[in-house]
């Protein structure tokens, strides 16, 4: 439904950590990522016990949750596509974590815009299980420009 904006994030392969986006408008947007248990860093976190990094729970809030709507908000903005690469810049998170998250766990984030003006955008984001249960919430902050790179 939301293939579009899937396309344009600036992520592939292996740092991409987005599978869907279910909700998307204005206000927000609600997406989800199941965790591969073969991703490379759950080699060395923590050898015979892995368990996802901080940051990376960090990454995928911010992917769905500040890049996704971000993205959306310039293109609303723009009115159209005009071939420019979308660049994410964090100004900040404050993020408090409560629940470790496991290699193959599917987790669903969803963001409230705070603010999108002059370029900066402000969300509230919070990242839940399967189980509904809260997994981490935080206020992230970031520019996003749109650059035009030559390839």
């Amino acid at each position: 439904m939301f293939n579009d904006i899937l396309d344009l994030l600036p992520y592939k392969s292996s740092f991409r950590f987005v599978d869907h986006i279910t909700a998307l408008d204005e206000g927000g947007v609600k997406g989800d990522y199941t965790l591969r248990p073969d991703s490379f860093f759950y080699e060395d976190h923590f050898v015979g016990n892995p368990v996802t990094p901080g940051v990376i729970i960090t990454e995928i809030m911010a992917q769905i949750g500040l890049v996704v709507l971000a993205i959306f908000l310039l293109s609303k903005e723009a009115g159209s596509d005009s071939g420019e690469t979308t660049f994410p810049l964090f100004t900040s998170t404050d993020i408090s974590f409560h629940k470790m998250v496991l290699p193959g766990e599917k987790v669903t984030v969803v963001s409230k815009k705070q603010y999108f003006r002059f370029g900066k955008l402000k969300c509230y984001v919070e990242m839940w299980d399967s189980s509904n249960d809260l997994i981490a919430k935080g206020m992230f902050s970031g520019i996003v420009k749109k650059v035009d790179i030559k390839r």
